[in-house]
């Protein structure tokens, strides 16, 4: 049937869909091979109703958020993100939780017959003919029909799917939304979406589908300005996140975020074009998260709205206990407790300055730094944004995965710190040391021999392998 033995194991199928990360290529981008393959397989997008989350920062933990608060509602929530750091099915699972084995399997077998028996030209894909002569799936256009499959196998009622690059023209816009979420806008993959805020902002408005809602996080005015337009003509509703809640109380210490929430009607304010949005009775609400940072504040605000907008029904201690329970690898998350060792997959200017703000709040200045990112990233933006606030810092691979340049990285902290006048003794703070598993050794002796914390971040690729690399360390009882 299927052309090899069952699927016995979510590992199987991962192995099995990671044959196609090499084949398609990004300059292709077209939704015509995604639509062919969700018909293919029967319009598994269309199983339970979609909420869909782009943006350029802070789009994971959103979609985490809004499935953990559908979970407590009871729900069956199926949720999409990407990458993953320790584990395959983080990208693809429920609220909280993985789905069972059987669901993966089941999938796995409908996606390999679909491929295998009905795409001719194997391990390829789409016939020469297929409309707009579509050509070969991608990888992520498989691993998202794959989501789709596993959300109908497991019976989920609502799907919560975050994009992976873009909007317009990623394989998740086949999807129809009931309300689209769009997070903080920032200059990122310039090659694919454009050199200026208004050409990313263009493309992510992509997934806003007419006449439905967009609930948006704070923008700057190039980026507010594309998404009024954009609206404007789809005569869909625009919900602005800044005009409808406010955020008080805050409160940030080492275990998680806490703070009051308000929604503001936004009849003729927040909501451009009208859409009944009255304020929650419940209103304010005291939320407490275990994620660190005034941005998850945000981020819980953003996914309340985007929640409320699409399911008003859903009450004020079912909001708590989701968020409460809210958590998602390399967030700002401690995976050592003393010294403390902070994992996070900031890899943008802005997202590296809000993790690095909070970091020496909670932990002071002159902790141990491990960075690394991917060659597309503002690494010379990074840099100077960092430097001030370390006193070592270890340039290092953010694993095979991702491509990376960690001499050229070396080169362009070094040479920032010639910029910012230092001394030649702070200047040997720099060190590069290429091998992840020995630079993460070398933070970790650093760390113990100074008491001093670290932050491990630039790439969710560098993450994955700090989570690698711990238990090793751990078990050698010290990393020497």
């Amino acid at each position: 049937m299927n052309g090899g033995k069952s699927f016995s194991s979510s590992i199987e199928v991962f192995s099995w869909l990671s044959r196609f990360i090499a084949v398609g290529i990004i300059k292709d981008a077209s939704l015509d091979r995604m639509k062919l393959l969700v018909e293919l397989a029967g319009h598994p997008e269309r199983c339970a109703p979609v909420i869909h989350v782009a943006g350029s920062k802070g789009k994971g933990s959103v979609t985490g958020m809004i499935a953990a608060m559908f979970e407590a509602a009871g729900y069956r929530p199926a949720r999409y993100l990407s990458p993953h750091v320790n584990d395959f099915r983080e990208r693809i699972g429920g609220g909280s939780s993985f789905f069972d084995e059987a669901v993966y399997c089941a999938a796995g077998e409908e996606i390999r017959e679909l491929v295998e028996r009905r795409l001719p030209g194997v391990p390829g894909g789409l016939p020469d003919s297929a409309p707009g002569g579509a050509g070969k799936p991608t990888f992520f256009e498989l691993l998202t029909l794959y989501f789709f499959l596993c959300a109908r196998q497991g019976g989920c009622d609502v799907l919560v799917i975050e994009t992976g690059i873009g909007g317009r023209l990623d394989p998740t816009s086949v999807v129809d939304p009931l309300v689209s979420v769009i997070t903080l806008i920032e200059l990122e993959h310039t090659g694919m979406l454009g050199t200026t805020i208004a050409a990313v902002a263009g493309e992510k408005a992509g997934i806003v589908k007419p006449g439905k809602p967009l609930v948006l996080a704070r923008q700057c005015s190039e980026a507010l300005g594309m998404f009024v337009q954009n609206t404007v003509e789809k005569h869909s509703p625009l919900i602005y996140f800044p005009e409808i809640t406010d955020i008080g109380n805050l409160k940030i210490h080492t275990e998680g975020t806490d703070f009051t929430l308000r929604l503001k009607p936004v009849s003729g304010l927040g909501c451009r074009r009208g859409i009944d949005f009255p304020t929650p009775s419940f209103y304010p609400l005291n939320i407490s998260i275990p994620t660190p940072g005034a941005v998850y504040a945000e981020n819980a605000g953003l996914a309340v709205a985007a929640l409320k907008t699409a399911f008003p029904h859903i009450g004020g201690d079912t909001v708590r206990r989701g968020l409460g329970s809210f958590r998602l690898p390399a967030h700002f998350e401690k995976v050592f407790q003393n010294p403390p060792v902070i994992v996070d997959g900031a890899h943008t200017p802005e997202s590296i300055r809000v993790c690095t703000e909070t970091f020496c709040a909670l932990y002071g200045e002159g902790g141990i730094l491990i960075f690394s990112c991917g060659m597309d990233k503002n690494t010379a933006a990074m840099a100077e944004i960092l430097l001030p606030h370390f006193s070592r810092i270890i340039i290092t691979t953010p694993g095979s995965f991702k491509t990376s340049d960690p001499e050229k990285i070396y080169t362009i902290f070094t040479t920032a710190l010639v910029k910012q006048s230092l001394s030649k003794a702070i200047q040997d703070k720099v060190l590069l040391v290429p091998q992840t598993e020995e630079a993460i050794r070398k933070a970790m002796n650093s760390s113990l021999e100074k008491n001093l914390p670290i932050l491990c971040t630039g790439s969710f690729y560098l993450a994955s392998e700090m989570y690698r690399t711990l238990p090793i360390l751990e078990k050698d009882e010290r990393p020497v």
